[in-house]
């Protein structure tokens, strides 16, 4: 029996983000397996043929290399595993190719950094790029620009990575392909017979522990990186499926909607996209630390931030730059655009309105964060 709830997510999948994983993609030696590479083709021509706008975004770049390459192990250090990088997108995107020109698909590659999601304007050609590719039934295979991204290999994932494309993109799908079946109820290390679970209405503590501490042999994440990243789209408005990319079929079996992997429900409101990348997608340029009465009035009332409320500033950065909101114990609940800089900020702290002109000789805004350049992130 179709579950009614995966119905409607899989209906409603008009845009779809499918993210690929290193281990699903290469042999047991680490070189690219072609079956693999040309299953995942001909299932993702047939959703471009059914219809739907697919990105991919495909580890891999690294594996392919250090396979090429006849490496005895994974290099650790950031200048191999760049190298590593550079030879190995271009057997990723040739293999890519071979695969889907005989159906008639044209690829593109996209390189994409961090910086490129900062930035708003690099940040919207970004997407007016990837929407123009969908317009000429183009297949985008996106990639993290590995060969210059320093902090991205030492601490991201492309499954980050695919979580910020999908709400670039407001993608209500994102499909998380990796080696194992779904999220199951425990650690599998601790317990091997733990069942998967069908369906996550919210990513809380509780299922973030189920995750453990388990990771790929040669990709960069785990379980517990794509949790965060289905966090990341849920939050948003997105549905988000995790399962096994190494099954035949898996995306021929998503889209019948039967009950394969995990589908994590949307447990956010659709925000409109540029609150998406202000909440979820530009990375703060420094925190503000409030009170226990500024954040109820932000998060619970909808309030702008006022300076009274503010407790503590860290960090440096300019007025409209995007900061994050805290509370005492360092979590992070909101995100917004400030009205001041990090060293007017930090003089108007804890003031009242009246003050701010004796301090600053001005008051230029009565609120450090204004509501309607706020976003509430949890």
């Amino acid at each position: 029996m179709i579950d009614p709830v995966r119905q409607e997510v899989i209906t409603l999948a008009h845009t779809v983000v499918v993210k690929v994983g290193t281990n699903v993609l290469t042999a047991a030696d680490g070189t690219l397996d072609p079956a693999r590479l040309n299953a995942l083709s001909s299932q993702i021509h047939r959703l471009v043929q059914a219809g739907k706008k697919v990105a991919l975004v495909s580890s891999g770049a690294i594996g392919a290399g250090f396979g090429h390459l006849g490496l005895r192990k994974r290099p650790s250090d950031l200048r191999h595993l760049q190298a590593c990088a550079a030879v190995g997108q271009s057997f990723l995107m040739r293999a890519y190719q071979e695969c889907l020109a005989p159906l008639s698909l044209n690829t593109a590659q996209i390189l994409l950094t961090a910086g490129d999601f900062d930035s708003r304007a690099r940040y919207l050609n970004a997407r007016n790029t990837i929407m123009t590719l969908f317009e000429w039934g183009v297949l985008p295979i996106i990639n993290e620009n590995d060969t210059v991204s320093v902090a991205e290999i030492r601490f991201g994932d492309n499954d980050h990575l695919a979580a910020m494309v999908t709400n670039l993109l407001q993608a209500p799908l994102l499909i998380l392909l990796t080696v194992v079946d779904g999220l199951c109820s425990a650690d599998p290390t601790g317990d091997a017979v733990a069942p998967v679970l069908k369906t996550v209405p919210m990513i809380d503590g509780k299922v973030m522990e189920m995750a453990g501490s388990s990771r790929s042999s040669l990709g960069t994440g785990g379980m517990r990186s794509k949790l965060r990243a289905a966090r990341l789209a849920t939050a948003a408005g997105e549905s988000v499926i995790i399962a096994n990319g190494t099954q035949d079929g898996i995306l021929d079996a998503i889209f019948a909607c039967e009950p394969v992997g995990t589908l994590f429900l949307p447990h956010g409101s659709t925000i409109p996209a540029w609150k998406r990348w202000l909440g979820f997608t530009a990375q703060p340029r420094g925190r503000l630390v409030v009170d226990a009465g500024a954040r109820v009035a932000v998060q619970q009332k909808g309030k702008s931030l006022l300076p009274i409320g503010v407790v503590q500033v860290q960090g440096t950065f300019n007025k409209g730059d995007v900061v994050a909101l805290c509370d005492s114990e360092g979590t992070e609940f909101a995100r917004g655009l400030t009205n001041y800089s990090a060293a007017d900020a930090g003089k108007i702290v804890g003031m009242r309105t009246e003050q701010i002109g004796e301090v600053l000789g001005a008051v230029p805004y009565e609120e450090v964060i204004h509501r309607d350049n706020l976003v509430v992130i949890v």
